[in-house]
Parts: structure tokens; C-alpha cells; sequence
């Protein structure tokens, strides 16, 4: 009997998980038709469409690689404090592994303890280096982004575009203005 509720209960999450990944198909194609249609709509109406893909933007970009040289350079005493600590705790344990068998129990355990705090504050102190990193590389892609977009706004009024999409599933690389934008960063 009880089995019998653990299989219902794992067809049931399964199930759900199914129902859940079948919406977010169905929301996607809608996605993808609606952004299909509105490109047919423009194109029939002699409409001007260009996209930026985001994504190199943030990595190819002259900023965007200055911003990323900048924060490296940052957080990289950091790095190499957490990189130390590691290499120490590592060093400590294998000598632990030495010793264990002719410490009394009270210096093993003592010992253990120490490692597990030295273990934890490692890991406390790699935990906030990957926020304080990420905190940081938001704050200068935020900065990159109202340059970007600004750029691309410039690049709209010049060129004549109607409309400029950003971070699509699927693009005609004749519409793709990426490396324009990359190339008016890089200018200013």
C-alpha cells in the first residue's frame, strides 16, 4: 500500500514537471510566432528592423572588456588570499592525515575541529568574493548597457531603423547591427 502512494505521488511530480515544460514550450512558440508575425508585419510594411545581441555586446565590446580587465584586477589580491588559504588548509589536512594515528583522541578531535573551521571560513570567504564579484560586474554592465543603448539609439536615427530587437532565439545576420554597436563604444 505504501508503494503504491510512493509511485502516485512520483507520477504526480512527474507529471507536473511534464506540464510545467509543455507550458513553457507553448509560451515560447507563441514567443517565437508573435516576434515572426511582427518581423512579417514590418518587412510588408517596408519597415526598417535591426538586433544587438546583448551578449557579445558585454563581452566583445572595448568597455566591456576594459570593465572586465578593471574588476579582475580588483578582486584578484582576493583571489589570491582565498587561493592561499586553500593551498594551507590542503597542506594542513595531509598533515593531519600524518598524524592522526599517534595523536591522542582530545588532539585529533581538536584538531578536526580546527580543520572544519578553517574549512568553513574558506568557504565563507569564497562565497563573498563571488558576490562582491558579481555585485561589481553588474554595476559595470549597468554602466555598459546605458552606453550600448545609447549607441544603439544614435545608430536607429542615423540608419533609419523602426524598430531594434535585442536578445532573440533566432536572427538573419543581415539584420544584425552587433558589431555597429561594438564599433561605437569602441569610438567614444
Amino acid at each position: 500500500m505504501a508503494a503504491s502512494s510512493v509511485s502516485q505521488v512520483h507520477m504526480s511530480t512527474s507529471f507536473e514537471g511534464f506540464a510545467r515544460q509543455a507550458v513553457v514550450c507553448i509560451i515560447a512558440m507563441v514567443c517565437l510566432s508573435f516576434a515572426l508575425a511582427l518581423t512579417n508585419v514590418a518587412q510588408a510594411q517596408g519597415s526598417k528592423i535591426g538586433f544587438v545581441n546583448t551578449e557579445r555586446v558585454l563581452r566583445d565590446s572595448a568597455p566591456a572588456k576594459s570593465a572586465q580587465t578593471k574588476i579582475e584586477s580588483e578582486f584578484k589580491k582576493r583571489e589570491e588570499e582565498i587561493q592561499r588559504l586553500g593551498t594551507n588548509l590542503r597542506t594542513s589536512a595531509q598533515k593531519f592525515e600524518k598524524d592522526a594515528p599517534v595523536l591522542s583522541e582530545s588532539d585529533r578531535n581538536k584538531r578536526q575541529r580546527e580543520l572544519a573551521n578553517i574549512d568553513a571560513d574558506l568557504q565563507r570567504k569564497r562565497r563573498e568574493l563571488q558576490e562582491d564579484f558579481n555585485r561589481r560586474r553588474n554595476e559595470e554592465f549597468a554602466t555598459i548597457i546605458e552606453r550600448a543603448n545609447a549607441a544603439i539609439k544614435r545608430i536607429a536615427e542615423k540608419d533609419n531603423y523602426d524598430i531594434i530587437l535585442q536578445d532573440a532565439v533566432t536572427v538573419n545576420p543581415r539584420i544584425d547591427i552587433t558589431d555597429k554597436v561594438i564599433q561605437a563604444l569602441g569610438t567614444k
